[in-house]
């Protein structure tokens, strides 16, 4: 028997979020029960995914762009790529040239978009498409970091990281008590591997 949910229902509503539970068939036919988080989907039939990953590259610096900011359900500032949310009538392409640029000041090319991605699929179905850029750094010399343009309520920092130093980068913010988004600690891997 193929898994498959029975039934979803909403237990708690809010601006953003949406908490269910879901009944579901297991693979022997026996009905468990699972909680889940998603995010509100504001018009229907729009985009898949909820969301872009941005991982952007400054050539032929041979940086990438992270960012940090306060992320309340951590309870501490993160180190991250830039990402965002998919407006409705926005693709994926679109949504991560406007939050690179909102987000960072940086604008780029986008060089290739992803199938849909999970991150946390044990807790959400949040989907998130990865979305590769390049900058050109001609535009931004010397290290130069452009005035962002984010809302209101977001603080966010800017950093250019030598692709050769990320790993010590990311030890250096560990210290100074930030979190790390685990699909940094991904590539770091992938790195150490040889992959």
């Amino acid at each position: 028997m193929t898994p498959h949910i029975a039934s979803s229902t909403v237990v708690s509503e809010g601006r953003f979020l949406v908490c269910k539970r879901l009944e579901y068939i297991d693979a022997n036919g026996v009905t468990r029960s699972w909680e889940a988080v998603d995010r509100r989907r504001t018009v229907p039939g729009s985009c898949p995914s909820n969301a872009a990953l941005i991982v952007a590259k400054i050539v032929p610096d041979d940086e990438i762009v992270l960012i940090r900011q306060f992320r309340p359900p951590a309870g501490k500032m993160m180190i991250e790529f830039p990402a965002g949310l998919i407006d409705p009538g926005e693709t994926p392409a679109a949504t991560a040239v406007r939050e690179l640029y909102e987000e960072t000041g940086f604008e780029g090319k986008v060089l290739t978009v992803s199938a849909d991605g999970y991150s946390s699929p044990g807790m959400t179905g949040e989907s998130i498409v990865l979305v590769s850029m390049e900058i050109d750094g001609g535009k931004y010399p010397g290290g130069m970091i452009p005035e962002n343009h984010q809302e209101a309520s977001e603080n966010i920092e800017v950093f250019r990281v030598k692709s050769s130093e990320l790993a010590h980068f990311i030890a250096e913010m560990e210290s100074a008590g930030c979190g790390v988004d685990s699909k940094i600690h991904t590539v770091l891997a992938f790195r150490r591997m040889g992959l």
